[in-house]
């Protein structure tokens, strides 16, 4: 992946919650942590809709008008409660984007969630 940008749904070895593994899935790349280094903060994209989190994630179903050049085969979730902070390098590839205003949309989200008490 040549140009890296917040928005992008890329490939990358996601790591398990106990670092004990990782598997190839989908992510979303929420934003580039500073300058001086390639390590973004991301959240993973899963198919299991049945983990769908109304209160935090996101769901894009394949009739969606963004689903198109998200890159993704079936619809996803946007897991905002599964986030890891990553090295660049680990991306395997952009599969597509989505547009700012979603990104903007989700980053709010996330924030509301983690500043609720």
């Amino acid at each position: 992946m040549a140009v890296k940008q917040a928005g992008d749904i890329a490939l990358m070895p996601f790591p398990f919650t106990n670092l004990a593994n990782a598997k190839k899935r989908p992510v979303l790349l929420l934003r580039k942590l500073d300058n001086s280094h390639d390590d973004w903060l991301v959240c993973m994209i899963s198919s299991q809709l049945h983990q769908f989190n109304p209160d935090l994630d996101w769901k894009l179903d394949s009739t969606h008008p963004e689903f198109a050049e998200s890159g993704l085969k079936t619809s996803s979730v946007f897991r905002l409660s599964r986030i890891a902070v990553l090295d660049g390098s680990l991306l395997l590839g952009k599969l597509g984007t989505l547009p700012d205003t979603r990104l903007q949309n989700l980053k709010r989200r996330l924030a509301a969630w983690i500043t609720e008490s």
